[in-house]
């Protein structure tokens, strides 16, 4: 079942490019259209996703906290989400008065074209990824620091203290968490010698870093979930959008559709960033293999790669979605002191050892 699933993807990619090219001459015209139905491809994709993790984030919420969650609309409340969307397709897209109207409008737009730019070079399964470039984790990490341009664009240009205050605290917050992300990625790319994807899920044949790579490697996994959770603006690191504090914070001025833009880019982000914790550190669409043991891995390998992808992403989906309700939103001061204090020394000494260790060869 595995092996057909991965023949699938790529027979019908390269059907799909066999087809084009013989009714299109133009090499530039033809990447363009593949481009493009690659992109409609990802919405395809990126839209049920976010309904999906919609839902999961509210009934995470009430398993939580020991009530039902949704279960009005739909079965068991599957379609809540969609009644909500709705709503917001259906509501006036307000545009403050002061604003700078352009910019206001366009700050949605950038953060959600940033957030589907983010996802090209992830292995979503073997053989199945829309680009492998071979700096793809150096395109991720540079890709996604974009979004706090749009972040500032939209608390600026609203015209709104509250949305301005919220924007600068997202620009520091993303700025100084960045660091402790990337450290914590270059661990992985030093045990592997590459920034090539699918070079680092090859890399976890036997055995996935987060075991082989033993302690350093943990260390760099917690960091990573941990700032990343900030980097994206999940609670409890989510100060630019403090309700209590800021009515809402960079996104306080937007209604209608532009505010379900941001939602839609925060479920991406968050999609992202857990997918890349499992690629890196948990082998990505890599089974689950120990040692020798011939007749467990060959029973492994009957599960589908896609499978093994989405498990791992999820399970680490679940991991910061129970954050929001274990943790109490921090004050500016802590956030900045976490990570300038704790994660990032923390991180430099574990990068030294790391290289330590892979010089020496000390890793499975």
């Amino acid at each position: 079942m595995n092996q057909l699933l991965e023949i699938s993807f790529s027979s019908l990619a390269s059907s799909i490019h066999s087809w084009l090219s013989s009714a299109i001459a133009n090499a530039t015209i033809l990447n363009v259209v593949e481009m493009a139905i690659a992109g409609v491809c990802l919405l395809v994709f990126l839209v049920p996703l976010c309904f999906v993790l919609g839902y999961m984030e509210r009934k995470v919420a009430a398993f939580m906290q020991l009530r039902l969650g949704p279960n009005r609309v739909g079965p068991k409340g599957t379609l809540q989400i969609v009644a909500d969307t709705v709503k917001l397709i259906f509501k006036e897209g307000l545009t403050p008065n002061a604003s700078d109207k352009f910019l206001f409008n366009l700050a949605p737009i950038i953060v959600v074209v940033v957030s589907m730019l983010v996802m090209a070079p992830i292995a979503f399964a073997k053989n199945f990824q829309l680009w492998d470039l071979n700096i793809g984790v150096l395109y991720v990490t540079s890709i996604s620091s974009i979004a706090v341009i749009g972040i500032l664009m939209a608390g600026w240009s609203s015209y709104n203290k509250y949305s301005l205050l919220g924007a600068m605290r997202s620009g520091a917050q993303i700025v100084s968490y960045e660091l402790s992300v990337g450290l914590s990625i270059i661990s992985i790319v030093i045990m592997t010698g590459s920034l090539k994807i699918s070079d680092i899920v090859m890399s976890q044949a036997d055995g996935w870093w987060i075991f082989k790579g033993h302690l350093p490697i943990f260390i760099s996994f917690v960091i990573f979930v941990i700032a990343s959770t900030a980097e994206i603006n999940r609670a409890p690191f989510d100060l630019s959008e403090a309700e209590q504090e800021l009515t809402g914070g960079f996104h306080t001025e937007y209604s209608g559709m532009k505010f379900a833009m941001f939602l839609l880019a925060e479920y991406i982000n968050l999609f992202v960033v857990s997918a890349m914790a499992a690629t890196l550190f948990l082998g990505g669409w890599m089974p689950f293999h120990i040692g020798h043991w011939e007749a467990f891995n060959h029973i492994m390998d009957f599960i589908p790669s896609s499978l093994w992808f989405l498990g791992k992403t999820f399970a680490i989906i679940f991991i910061i979605m129970q954050f929001r309700w274990t943790f109490p939103r921090l004050r500016v001061d802590q956030l900045l002191n976490l990570e300038w204090k704790y994660l990032l020394p923390i991180s430099m000494v574990n990068i030294i050892l790391v290289t330590i260790m892979a010089i020496m060869g000390w890793y499975l």
